[in-house]
């Protein structure tokens, strides 16, 4: 695993109040929901049994919270802490999909931090009919939960798959709430595209969803043989599968220049590439250990950790996974942390 880095990160000290509280308009001044949870004070989420977010395997404990108006926007934060890893998941994803993600909470509780994990339109079978931009959208809303309700002194976040995806997506629309995030971890970025064309019919499928947009059909569900997993859109389908679709960020016939277009801004936050070498998403033929070199170039210099045989979720790497995430977390960076704002 190397873990040279040659991006700095973040100071993961907080400040005795919140960064956001002058420019966010309209904080409520209710009891945090958190608050409410007996099993969570003293500051972390203490169990009957012992201490920490876990009370035994593949159980959290925590707090679930609505962070949105529609009804799956719901998320489940361990710890009640002021910092924030908020993990995304990929394509069929929700709660609980890692295998990491209960070692990770443990460590993130020891450093006071909590983890969060939430439900997008997009989750489970809903990516079909949604969006790179609705996701955006509401993980906007939640890092605006996070800010106005629990007080929070900035995120990180951690993507996962497609999740990836959305946060290089979310940070090109220099949303207001997006100057709370502190860094970004991508791990197991894909390119959905190399791995749809070594199915087959993903071709005629790919025309069949560009006459549909071309006639306006966008928004309508392609034959269930296009995707049998879950409905999806003609909009959904070119994206994931065509050549340059919205959500084709990471291929490795894109050249040094279209990744820099499409990675570049990047730069501007602290950022880890998680890149499994023996990530079964990806096609034989593609040289991973040079595309991960030239996806961190192209995000100016994102730290890099590769996993030797680490399969896409990492579920037979966990402790390499935890390890990463962890010394990425806590590593001090650089100063000016203390109020972003300006």
């Amino acid at each position: 695993m190397d873990l040279s880095t040659s991006s700095s990160s973040f100071s993961s000290a907080s400040s005795s109040s919140s960064w956001f509280s002058g420019i966010v308009r309209g904080r409520s001044n209710s009891v945090k929901m958190s608050n409410k949870n007996p099993a969570a004070a003293s500051g972390g989420a203490d169990s009957v049994s012992g201490g920490g977010p876990i009370t035994t395997k593949k159980q959290f404990l925590g707090v679930m919270f609505k962070y949105g108006p529609k009804s799956v926007q719901v998320a489940f934060k361990t710890g009640d802490y002021k910092q924030q890893v908020i993990f995304i998941g990929g394509l069929t994803d929700g709660f609980l999909a890692t295998d990491y993600l209960e070692p990770l909470a443990i460590a993130l509780d020891k450093e006071k931090w909590s983890l969060v994990q939430f439900l997008l339109s997009s989750s489970y079978s809903g990516y079909g009919t949604s969006s790179l931009r609705q996701d955006a959208t509401e993980l906007d809303q939640l890092i605006s939960y996070l800010i106005n309700k629990e007080d929070s002194e900035g995120v990180v976040l951690l993507g996962h798959s497609t999740g990836c995806q959305d946060i290089v997506y979310y940070m090109r629309t220099n949303a207001a709430c997006s100057r709370a995030v502190r860094a970004a971890i991508l791990q197991a970025p894909v390119s959905d595209r190399e791995y749809k064309a070594t199915l087959p019919d993903t071709a005629s499928m790919i025309d069949l969803a560009s006459n549909m947009i071309s006639e306006g059909r966008e928004s309508e569900l392609m034959p269930r043989e296009a995707n049998p997993d879950a409905p999806i859109t003609a909009f959904r389908y070119h994206s994931l599968c065509a050549y340059n679709g919205e959500d084709d960020l990471f291929s490795s016939d894109f050249s040094d220049d279209q990744l820099k277009q499409k990675l570049g801004h990047m730069s501007n936050t602290p950022c880890q590439v998680i890149f499994s070498m023996g990530d079964e998403y990806i096609p034989d033929y593609v040289d991973k250990k040079a595309l991960v070199d030239r996806l961190c170039r192209a995000m100016g210099g994102a730290e890099k950790v590769e996993i030797e045989y680490g399969n896409h979720s990492l579920s037979n790497r966990v402790v390499e996974a935890v390890e990463a995430i962890m010394s990425f977390v806590k590593r001090e960076g650089p100063s000016g942390w203390d109020d972003p704002w300006n």
